[in-house]
């Protein structure tokens, strides 16, 4: 049965496909011998190498080169005292050859546990049987001039030239050369002869070795020239000797290795096997099908090429039996055949060419009903040969079976087919299989909507160009339409007519029933897409204000950062100033221009302060009402205030103490140890629910880095990462950043252990996570500060 399935769901030609893709004549005829695992873990495993080979192509680093075969020499290895030719050997020496190049590009950058890793481990070294070929041959394939060689060449070569001299003598002498028919000298037998006419058979003395086909040519061996070419021919039987000594001792050697070479060879033409498999997934842009229930998304046939139409096609739930129904040429048994397909190359170790998110489950068994196999020879009607395969398939599927079945009920009467059909279906949902029906039979339309476990589907058709769209709705059975595809393809109008009218005496309400359905399923449909698009459209709103949130934030940090370094350098001038009028005063005696001074500079001071304070309370003030608009959540604003009483001020919440009324609406209030007027409307009450956060602290920062949003400690050595996240944490603590990223990847964890445990060890830090996956996840931690 699994044959007779391979053949109908056109899995031949898509080994044989496979096949032409490989650089091996023996790997390609394992591959067109080859079959589907019915296995699990087996063709997992298959399915897992050709992935990685697959991954190794798609990085451009292949170097293809043709694999001799050698499988029959391994053989000949075996006879002991055997010779391999000059051919073979150059074969042998260019498998290994090639076959070692194969290897270290598999596992170039293979972890030692990679699946590459594991299969190459079972190839033995044969280095010393390339190196024994090739001690012999070249790279060409030709015998190297060995030492034993040279003395014998130098013989035959010196010999040679006697000859041509002898040779060229008639060629030169005049008296000879009009009896010549050539000048160039010819060879018979391995004996150098001269070209004589006929005429002249008496003028030259020696052996005539041959006649020209019209009798006018004699090939003459002058008698002085006989023992030059007795002397070659036994030089060169002296070379042969040697030759064929010196292949011996090289097949020899190379015997000694045959163990090793036919495991190596094993190894070799399994993973050409595989690379002939990842070239086809390659080529064919598909992805390797997750473990799971039938998940087809935009599958393409592999054999329909361009003309291929995408269908998705899914087991929805627990479903287990899914009935497709519509019009003739609507794509029933194109859908039924893509699935079957699909289900042989993922167990055959193949991609397919669907996009990401397809699945299959690992069947033990594919089986097929599909197409019409009548029968003369064998007087099977149409009918008969249906009843046939499915009698093989009831009796061969299991419960973990995927079973095809084109046409259910049809080649005999329509009322006795639908019942053979329902049987059938009966029979098959109680083993359990994995059950793809196609049918036009009626009763058939409506089992899906009795029994549990089973779908209707139906392929669509557009009423407007009386065409089929090839899509499939799950859900839904689907009219024939074979009227309006009688029509389209040129039946008379009033045959269509009288058609028209019988169907319009006996139709029932199934049709009109399932129009109304297939709007329903439209309308559901446009709903949906509606609701998605509102559902895009209150995210696109939210990813706005949560930008213009973070912008703002960012903008509260810059003031603060520029706050602070005004403020260090305030200091920085004061504290010089200051210093010299301490030495001025100290290196003489106190004066009234001295005390002046004093004074005046006393006065600068608070003057710079406040004027540094009300630009401070300017620039707070409109980053304040920027934030109160995206501030939901808003703290009640603060009632009965007085003297000394805890309060949270600003956009921040800093927590202060309220210490005596300002200008008209307006507080001071203590922040640490600054003091700072800020209106009623901006202070509100602190109570033990609010969030505690630390108060700000202004010193001598001058060698202070500022607080950034995201810190990245990648590249640095755990020692140098905490010391920079510490000073992060300082500088975020003195600027009032409550938040802020570090990036420490995820590596070997050692960075993403010692930040953790360092944060945990801060009594500043209120809280630390891992980021959501879009930022970062495991790679990036977001720290939140008391």
């Amino acid at each position: 049965m699994h044959e007779k399935t391979l053949k109908l769901l056109d899995f031949d030609a898509v080994r044989a496909k496979v096949a032409a893709g490989t650089l091996s004549g023996e790997a390609a005829r394992r591959i067109a011998e080859d079959l589907p695992r019915w296995n699990p873990a087996e063709a997992a495993e298959l399915k897992t190498l050709t992935a990685a080979v697959t991954a190794r192509i798609a990085e451009g680093a292949e170097k293809r080169e043709h694999l001799p075969d050698i499988g029959s020499l391994l053989t000949k290895l075996d006879v002991s005292g055997s010779c391999l030719e000059i051919d073979e050997a150059f074969a042998v020496g260019l498998f290994v050859e090639r076959g070692e190049t194969l290897l270290r590009w598999l596992l170039a950058g293979e972890d030692e546990e990679g699946p590459l890793r594991k299969a190459g481990a079972a190839a033995p070294s044969c280095a010393e049987v390339a190196q024994a070929v090739f001690r012999v041959l070249d790279k060409e394939g030709k015998l190297r001039d060995l030492p034993e060689l040279q003395e014998i060449h130098r013989r035959i070569r010196k010999l040679l030239r006697e000859v041509e001299t002898l040779i060229a003598g008639y060629a030169l002498n005049e008296d000879t050369r009009r009896i010549l028919q050539s000048t160039v000298p010819s060879q018979r037998d391995g004996r150098i002869v001269l070209a004589v006419k006929a005429n002249f058979r008496g003028r030259i003395k020696g052996i005539v070795h041959e006649a020209s086909a019209t009798g006018q040519t004699l090939f003459v061996e002058p008698i002085e020239v006989v023992e030059k070419n007795n002397d070659i021919l036994i030089e060169q039987r002296r070379l042969d000797a040697v030759i064929l000594r010196i292949l011996r001792e090289m097949t020899a050697e190379i015997a000694e290795h045959r163990q090793k070479l036919q495991e190596f060879h094993e190894v070799i033409i399994f993973l050409e096997t595989i690379r002939g498999r990842a070239r086809y997934s390659f080529e064919t842009k598909g992805c390797f099908a997750d473990t799971g229930t039938i998940t087809l998304k935009q599958a393409r046939h592999p054999l329909l090429g361009p003309q291929a139409v995408p269908i998705d096609f899914a087991l929805l739930g627990d479903t287990r039996t899914v009935i497709i129904t519509g019009p003739n040429t609507g794509g029933k048994t194109a859908s039924l055949k893509t699935v079957g397909l699909f289900a042989l190359m993922n167990q055959f170790g193949l991609a397919v060419p669907a996009e990401e998110g397809t699945a299959l489950p690992i069947f033990d068994g594919v089986y097929g009903d599909i197409g019409d196999e009548q029968s003369l020879t064998q007087a099977l009607s149409t009918f008969s040969a249906h009843m046939t395969n499915i009698a093989g398939i009831a009796e061969a599927s299991t419960e973990n079976s995927l079973v095809l079945l084109d046409e259910l009920g049809s080649g005999t009467d329509p009322e006795e087919g639908s019942a053979i059909g329902l049987a059938i279906l009966d029979y098959l949902i109680e083993k359990n299989v994995c059950l793809i029906v196609t049918t036009h039979q009626g009763t058939l339309k409506h089992y899906g909507y009795t029994r549990g476990k089973v779908e209707n589907a139906s392929v669509d058709f557009d009423l407007r160009t009386l065409s089929p769209t090839y899509r499939i709705i799950l859900g839904l059975p689907g009219e024939s339409r074979a009227v309006d595809i009688a029509a389209r393809n040129g039946l008379p109008q009033e045959i269509l007519a009288q058609a028209r009218s019988y169907l319009d005496k006996e139709r029932s309400d199934v049709s009109a029933l399932i129009a109304e359905l297939k709007q329903k399923q439209k309308e559901l449909a446009l709903a949906d897409r509606t609701r998605k698009e509102a559902e895009y459209h209150l995210r696109e709103a939210q990813r706005k204000a949560d930008l213009k949130e973070l912008r703002l934030k960012q903008k509260e940090a810059e003031l603060k950062a520029g706050g602070l370094g005004n403020l260090r350098r305030f200091l920085d001038e004061s504290r010089k100033t200051l210093e010299n009028l301490v030495r001025e005063v100290r290196e003489g005696e106190l004066t009234r221009e001295k005390t002046r001074k004093v004074k005046a500079f006393l006065q600068d001071l608070e003057d710079a302060a406040a004027l540094q304070e009300a630009d401070f309370e300017k620039e707070a003030d409109q980053l304040q009402e920027e934030a109160r608009r995206l501030d939901e959540g808003a703290l009640p604003q603060m009632k009965n205030l007085r003297p000394g009483a805890e309060v949270l001020v600003g956009a921040a919440k800093r927590p202060g103490i309220a210490l005596r009324p300002d200008k008209k609406d307006a507080w001071i209030v203590e922040i640490g140890s600054l003091r700072m007027s800020f209106p009623e409307k901006d202070i509100f009450p602190r109570t033990s629910s609010s969030a505690p956060q630390k108060p700000d602290i202004f010193s001598d920062l001058v060698s202070a880095s500022p607080a950034r949003f995201e810190i990245s400690l990648r590249g640095l050595r755990l020692a140098e990462a905490l010391e920079a996240l510490q000073r992060q944490l300082d500088a975020a603590v003195l600027s009032g950043l409550q938040e802020f990223s570090v990036v420490h990847g995820k590596g070997d964890g050692i960075l993403q252990r010692g930040v953790h445990e360092f944060l945990k060890a801060q009594p500043q830090v209120a809280d630390y996570y891992f980021s959501r996956p879009e930022l970062g996840g495991f790679g990036r931690t977001e720290v939140v500060l008391k």
